[in-house]
């Protein structure tokens, strides 16, 4: 990806994760209208250049399954909770984007027909095929199972050519970096790497899943202005996770 040309894309269809946290911008909770904006503009860059978009969004600044559960919750219902509160996401995020011209669906995997489209595999592809951003909501419908499974279940029905995952860093390292400045970043790692070393990439079933289906993921900082753009030119500081 080093010389890439900036005009001609090395991925045509890519999955975007991010997690709910990044919309919260310097917030503690909840929504920050103008990090929502700032992030579907970065999206709204990559769609100029052509290419199809995925998006899975996490439900961390609304709530979260498995924290409702350590506090007593029941799991399932705990988790069908932060299912909600992706689609809360989602939503918002549709809303910054067609405020710049991006055509935009939602599809949730639970069924709740006013405000998103049910999970019909042919018909999201059949978004992308038409230039629509695919928000995928609802993680996968069933309990136990994180928005990381999510994203790259969907990935791999999508067909996409990677994940990229954005991150408050700008990569994958062998250490925490904000509490360590002697952290090492990773150029390239594989995905046995990643879970021998407990590398926070993804939880173990996604990447166990992307390993399966040899699904290229990129790590990188959703904070870096023009990052997500950079990278498919074969710019910035980036992680990728491969077989």
């Amino acid at each position: 990806m080093t010389d890439a040309d900036p005009a001609t894309p090395k991925f045509s269809r890519v999955m975007l994760k991010i997690s709910g946290e990044a919309l919260m911008g310097d917030a503690g909770y909840g929504l920050h209208p103008p990090t929502v904006e700032r992030i579907a503009q970065e999206v709204a860059a990559v769609h100029e250049l052509g290419v199809e978009i995925c998006m899975v969004i996490g439900g961390g600044n609304i709530f979260r399954g498995l924290q409702g559960s350590a506090q007593g919750m029941e799991r399932t219902t705990a988790d069908y909770m932060g299912m909600l509160a992706t689609v809360m996401n989602a939503l918002a995020m549709q809303s910054a984007l067609e405020k710049l011209g991006v055509f935009c669906r939602v599809i949730s995997a639970i069924r709740m027909d006013e405000v998103a489209e049910p999970y019909i595999r042919r018909r999201a592809v059949r978004h992308l095929e038409k230039k629509r951003v695919c928000i995928f909501a609802a993680g996968t419908g069933n309990p136990y199972f994180t928005t990381d499974t999510a994203a790259t279940l969907r990935a791999n029905e999508m067909n996409c050519d990677a994940i990229f995952k954005g991150t408050k860093v700008d990569g994958v390292y062998d250490r925490d970096p904000v509490a360590c400045s002697e952290a090492q970043r990773y150029d390239r790692v594989t995905y046995d790497e990643v879970l021998a070393r407990h590398l926070k990439v993804m939880d173990a079933s996604a990447i166990a899943l992307a390993r399966d289906n040899d699904l290229p993921i990129i790590v990188f900082s959703l904070d870096e202005p023009g990052g997500f753009k950079g990278i498919l030119a074969g710019q910035g500081a980036y992680t990728t996770v491969h077989g």
